[in-house]
């Protein structure tokens, strides 16, 4: 069930960076508040921002090994961005199996347009070819993974309100990466951000929403 607490639309509201490490939550205490939202206390999964994005300014590398110019990639295209790990055991694949899950039941003209960008936030184990084989199962193999050197991606996040830490090696050999789950959604009429979801919008929520951010509207 989704969480629409008071407490979690006012983190919202304020733009409180949560970073998650795909089993835990940990809220990044050096974040500034970036935007304010447009949020209710309805069972709308999507956050419709009252301050677009503007998208990031990225130049990374893509799953084919070439360079892949975000802006000039996605321009006038719909476009769901999210910054994750091939590692994570839950959030991740999920979020992107979601995505998957109601992009197939597009029709395929709306399919085409749709693009859906994964930015790994652990790019030393996650490799071009490691990304294109993660996104064939975790999600689908049309979907767009990136990497590249970490400054770069961080920066990146942070130009969407999105915080993430340096890959973090635990006692027991495992290698966490906290980053912010949030999917933005970028209209293809003015290439801003402008809808927010969080890690608890399931494939249900995607499916309904999906057809409007393809033109560009509220959902």
């Amino acid at each position: 069930m989704r969480k629409k607490n008071a407490l979690a639309v006012a983190l919202v509201a304020t733009a409180a960076l949560t970073l998650s490490a795909c089993g835990g939550d940990k809220t990044d205490s050096g974040s500034k508040p970036v935007t304010d939202v447009s949020a209710d206390m309805n069972d709308k999964a999507a956050t419709v921002l009252d301050r677009p994005f503007k998208k990031p300014d990225l130049v990374l590398t893509d799953t084919h090994g070439k360079k892949y110019d975000l802006r000039e990639r996605t321009k006038g295209k719909p476009t769901l961005i999210y910054f994750g790990y091939t590692n994570c055991p839950d959030v991740c694949p999920l979020t992107m199996s979601n995505i998957a899950i109601a992009s197939k039941k597009l029709p395929q003209a709306d399919r085409d347009k749709l693009q859906v960008v994964f930015v790994t936030t652990d790019p030393e184990r996650d490799t071009p070819e490691a990304l294109g084989k993660w996104l064939k199962g975790a999600g689908d193999p049309t979907f767009t993974g990136l990497t590249g050197d970490f400054p770069t991606i961080q920066a990146g996040a942070r130009q969407m309100g999105i915080g993430i830490d340096p890959p973090k090696k635990e006692k027991d050999g495992s290698v966490v990466s906290m980053h912010g789950a949030q999917v933005i959604a970028f209209s293809p009429k003015t290439d801003a951000g402008y809808v927010l979801y969080s890690e608890d919008t399931t494939a249900e929520d995607y499916t309904k929403d999906l057809p409007k951010l393809i033109k560009g509207q509220n959902p």
